[in-house]
């Protein structure tokens, strides 16, 4: 699989967002939105578990629409 870069000017890549299920742990979630826009996947990972905690639990329905939705 090739990896999707963001434009030159820091817009979203080409293509629009995909899952990443190669480098990707359970859904491909996580590194899906990490390659758009161009983050580390780890730091999008550490903010959907922080995002999890400090929200009760609410982001596990978000994580699981964007798995179920998108691609």
């Amino acid at each position: 699989m090739s990896k999707v870069t963001p434009h030159r000017n820091g817009g979203t890549p080409e293509g629009g967002f995909h899952l990443d299920k190669y480098n990707g742990k359970v859904f491909g979630v996580c590194a899906g939105i990490a390659n758009y826009f161009g983050i580390s996947p780890l730091a999008v990972r550490i903010g959907f578990v922080a995002g999890t905690l400090i929200g009760f639990g609410s982001l596990i329905l978000v994580y699981l629409a964007i798995a179920l939705i998108a691609d």
